[in-house]
């Protein structure tokens, strides 16, 4: 897979301007700050997001291919309520990777009270990614524990804002209730996920947010042929 993978680069470098290609993946993670999540949980997600970062098989995929990948994580929960927490970041090796996730192992959060505003949440995202690196493969990972409550929906900002090429994942955190498991999960994959090779991962419960979010990075950040559809499905309508 490196192999085809180093080779694609190749002929798009001899295709165009070198320049223009910075990196293979901007990665812009969302974490869910509203008030459903309260400052136990909170603590457990910034904690298992720092591991999962520095966790051996998520290290071997951030560096499996010859470009990198840039990083940047975010805050989010009212419709005005969004915090970033790490501007944009090229990982060019472990050392980045341990200072990121020390950073946010030990951040504490911008708001507390605020409804959950995922339309905004994803608008953000998408300004964020405008304005970040030229990077062959653009994707937002939003991570959160319950569905849209306040503002436009996620069709919405799909429509308004610019999601051309970007893929949007999701990890619900299931609370383990009927509720969850009927309208939260449902409302991800029929309303979040969105472009190509899209993939929903689950944690049960915030103290399975680190194994989670390692298996979900670890498969965002595997090298792919540019413009090829995972074979799980793909949902929304980019």
């Amino acid at each position: 897979m490196r192999r085809a993978f180093c080779a694609l680069i190749t002929m798009l470098l001899l295709a165009g301007p070198a320049a223009a290609i910075e990196c293979r993946l901007a990665l812009a993670l969302a974490l869910d700050v509203s008030s459903s999540v309260d400052a136990e949980e909170d603590a457990l997600q910034r904690r298992g997001l720092a591991a999962a970062l520095i966790a051996p098989e998520v290290q071997r995929a951030f560096f499996a291919a010859d470009l990198a990948v840039a990083l940047a994580v975010y805050e989010w929960s009212g419709r005005y309520n969004q915090a970033l927490l790490i501007d944009w970041q090229m990982i060019e090796g472990p050392a980045t990777l341990l200072r990121l996730a020390e950073a946010i192992g030990t951040s504490k959060r911008s708001h507390n009270e605020f409804p959950t505003a995922m339309g905004y949440a994803l608008g953000y995202g998408a300004t964020l990614l405008e304005r970040g690196p030229d990077c062959l493969q653009r994707t937002i990972d939003m991570a959160g524990d319950g569905v849209n409550n306040e503002g436009f929906s996620p069709q919405r900002a799909y429509i308004e804002f610019p999601f051309d090429g970007v893929t949007v994942n999701g990890l619900v955190v299931n609370a383990a209730d009927f509720e969850s498991e009927v309208t939260v999960i449902e409302f991800y994959r029929n309303k979040v996920l969105h472009g190509p090779g899209a993939f929903l991962e689950i944690a049960q419960g915030f103290e399975d947010y680190e194994r989670a979010m390692r298996r979900k990075l670890e498969r965002e950040l595997r090298p792919r042929a540019v413009g090829a559809l995972d074979r799980h499905r793909t949902a929304g309508p980019g």
